[in-house]
């Protein structure tokens, strides 16, 4: 029990320097890391922004019970998603509830169902100047607002969007708060939603690469020849303008080249590491 002032004084000058010794361990621990992934002929980290490190060990240390809101992005077929279930998979082996959340920006596209069954196809609703690769067309308003709420402690009802039909469901799945959120999506780093974020991540990979990746999802989705040519068309046009800006304002470049398993693995590492410091 601490009886006077002076106890209070030495009690918090000694929590401090624990705190600052935490601090620079961990701080050591993810540049040896980060250096040994530099050595990998696919590393996973291209850039770090400067005093990202630190800031991030802060927060471990500093801010134990915070959420933290981690947003990924990256052009379309860069390689988010394989990004994020892979960290999960690292992150949580036994699946434990409070652990993690993960909120999908694809589920938050606004229904256009109507719109394709007047044009009767998606190379017709193309046609009309249609596009689904603009931030318009995504309720970015409600996806902030459920991100908001998922880091105050609310549960939230995320809806779930079909590609082939593109009919919105709003009763979609439960989503809990969690000690990590993991949102990913082309426009989660927008101004509209990117200063919620203690973490951003921008996932790139090369163009050709992309394009290979879109067409083959393209197909699974049921867009293939012309519709599918035009909206790519639209997507590459779009990604100048609304997305690759955001390798700029990002936290920590990825590789979209890596492994799976690569991912998995320097993931793990980095968890095992902070655990055994923490």
């Amino acid at each position: 029990m601490l009886d006077t002032y002076e106890d209070l004084t030495d009690y918090n000058f000694y929590s401090s320097r624990l705190d600052m010794n935490l601090i620079s361990n961990i701080v050591e621990c993810l540049k040896d890391i980060l250096a040994e992934d530099k050595k990998e002929a696919q590393p996973l980290f291209l850039h770090v922004r400067d005093n990202f490190i630190m800031d991030i060990a802060r927060k471990v240390v500093k801010e134990k019970k915070k959420t933290f809101l981690i947003g990924i992005t990256g052009e379309s077929a860069s390689g988010k998603t394989v990004f994020v279930d892979n960290t999960v998979k690292a992150c949580v082996k036994d699946n434990r509830e409070g652990i993690y959340t993960v909120i999908r920006q694809d589920d938050y596209y606004k229904d256009t169902s109507k719109e394709l069954q007047d044009a009767g196809s998606y190379e017709a609703l193309f046609k009309t100047g249609f596009s689904f690769d603009t931030p318009d067309v995504i309720d970015l308003k409600l996806l902030r607002e459920h991100l908001i709420c998922l880091k105050a402690g609310k549960a939230i009802v995320s809806p779930k969007y079909d590609f082939k039909t593109c009919v919105s469901d709003i009763n979609g799945e439960i989503k809990k708060p969690a000690k990590v959120i993991l949102t990913e999506g082309l426009y989660v780093l927008n101004k509209e939603v990117r200063d919620i974020m203690d973490v951003k991540v921008y996932v790139f990979t090369p163009l050709n690469v992309v394009k290979d990746r879109w067409y083959k999802r393209a197909a699974s989705r049921g867009k293939t020849g012309v519709a599918a040519d035009m909206q790519y068309a639209d997507v590459n046009k779009t990604a100048q303008q609304y997305i690759r800006p955001n390798y700029e304002t990002a936290d920590c470049i990825i590789n979209g080249m890596v492994t799976q398993e690569y991912i998995q693995q320097i993931t793990d590492k980095i968890l095992v590491s902070l655990s055994e410091i923490c």
